[in-house]
């Protein structure tokens, strides 16, 4: 009851809290994309439009902070220079965000969108792979 009082969807909260780290990571990169997508459609519309602004805005704004949380949970101790990697993909693409939000340019939000794209797809490839009991290497 909670969950719906907060406008949380019920499911999605059972889906998170049941998820691995790993299926976890997956639905941040969902998440990231899903802003993205919003940011770039408000980019295509026409400068008159009064929904350009907000979406552009709340796109990118969203696209941070879940990209920030990732960055938050990274372990360089353990994941050495696969976690410091990953922390610059992260600065990386704050950074294009950030850009595409002052410009209103397509342009970095496209590369984003690919980059989280490829990112998100070898994560779940690997959580596919580990389920069958395959060996990464």
């Amino acid at each position: 009851m909670v969950a719906f009082r907060n406008g949380l969807n019920p499911y999605k909260t059972a889906a998170v809290m049941t998820s691995s780290p790993g299926q976890l990571v997956v639905m941040m990169y969902d998440g990231v994309l899903k802003f993205v997508s919003i940011a770039r459609a408000g980019c295509a519309l026409p400068e008159s439009d009064p929904q350009r602004l907000k979406m552009v805005q709340e796109g990118v704004a969203r696209s941070i902070a879940i990209i920030s949380e990732l960055r938050s949970t990274l372990d360089k101790e353990k994941g050495g220079e696969y976690a410091e990697n990953l922390e610059r993909l992260y600065d990386y693409y704050s950074f294009r965000l950030l850009k595409a939000q002052l410009s209103f340019d397509d342009a970095p939000l496209a590369e984003v969108e690919k980059l989280v794209g490829n990112l998100r797809e070898g994560w779940a490839q690997m959580l596919v792979a580990q389920a069958q009991g395959q060996r990464l290497t």
